[in-house]
């Protein structure tokens, strides 16, 4: 009788156990976990203004758009724009999509580092190489909104303790929030001479590619712990405001549009019409094909170019407007 208590003991224990690794297994496969890879594009002004190139992506069963993006170094606001019907969290399986890992470089200084405010996206630049590395970005949320301007990076700190906003502590419970897995701030910051504000990691990856924060750049923490021993103090960091960008490669002229996040522009076709006739090259330009990226403002890199056979495709602002 003894035994077979023993006996049934052991199977109770060993099933248990096995249930156990069982779920554990699913939860470590469940997590995912991301990593990435300093990697350099080469540029040339005003020659070659277009980096990186587009990929194809089949559909893996558990795939949400959101682990798609940050899969292939994208926020959000990439995947969203270019898929506004397709379902985020149940994308359709085995399904090949096109994923637009390719930009156009920000009309700027080209200081070390730009953020470009409507693409959620940061740019750092090496004028010594002519080479610049890209991440996507999470930014302040409407009134909340990230400045603009030209800063520097003015702190540095690991493992940063977030000293809480007045305004926030009754929601927080704290003044300030020590490091850890919950803190904002991640696992590194960068403050920049603009106040209070940062380019940081995060808590919340899924809010790269939105605009989420009370004014400063997040970023996916694989990527700050890139950016982090790279970026010195007194670096220079440029935050402009251009939702339409124009490039060149190989000859060919590209424009990359994105919506007005921050409702800037009251006109938008009148803003379009004036960079496309303020662009040097604007000549070369199919207007047609540019008022068809204007319309879809997806951020997805277009070319652009007026074939030598085309006929005159001019448009007047009555045809842009109608």
């Amino acid at each position: 009788m003894r035994l077979n208590k023993f006996a049934g003991l052991s199977l109770f224990i060993m099933f248990s156990l096995l249930f156990c690794s069982i779920v554990l297994a699913e939860e470590e496969e469940k997590e995912e976990v991301f990593a990435a890879t300093v990697q350099k594009y080469e540029y040339r002004i005003p020659d070659l203004t277009v980096v990186g190139s587009p990929k194809w992506y089949n559909i893996k069963p558990k795939d949400t758009l959101l682990d798609i993006a940050r899969r292939n170094g994208l926020g959000f606001n990439s995947v969203e724009l270019l898929f506004p019907r397709m379902d985020a969290w149940l994308p359709p399986q085995g399904k090949r999509i096109f994923v637009p890992t390719f930009w156009v470089l920000p009309p700027s200084q080209h200081y070390q580092l730009v953020i470009n405010i409507p693409e959620l996206r940061l740019y750092y630049f090496d004028q010594r190489s002519s080479t610049v590395q890209t991440y996507p970005i999470g930014i302040g949320d409407e009134g909340w909104e990230s400045p603009l301007g030209s800063f520097f990076i003015n702190e540095k700190r690991p493992s940063p303790a977030w000293y809480v906003p007045a305004s926030l502590q009754e929601k927080y419970g704290m003044a300030v929030m020590p490091p850890g897995p919950e803190n904002p701030l991640g696992e590194f910051v960068m403050k920049f001479s603009a106040g209070a504000y940062g380019v940081h990691g995060t808590a919340m990856p899924w809010g790269v590619g939105r605009l989420v924060s009370h004014g400063c750049i997040r970023c996916y923490p694989e990527h700050i712990r890139l950016l982090y021993p790279q970026v010195a103090l007194k670096t220079k960091i440029e935050i402009i405001y251009e939702p339409i960008k124009f490039g060149r490669k190989d000859g060919r002229i590209f424009v990359q549009a994105y919506p007005d996040v921050y409702k800037k522009i009251p006109d938008f076709a009148k803003y379009a019409f004036d960079k496309l006739a303020a662009y040097p090259f604007a000549k070369d330009v199919d207007q047609k094909k540019f008022m068809v990226a204007m319309s879809l403002q997806n951020g997805v890199p277009t070319d652009v170019t007026r074939n030598a056979y085309d006929e005159d495709d001019s448009l007047k602002m009555s045809d842009i407007t109608q």
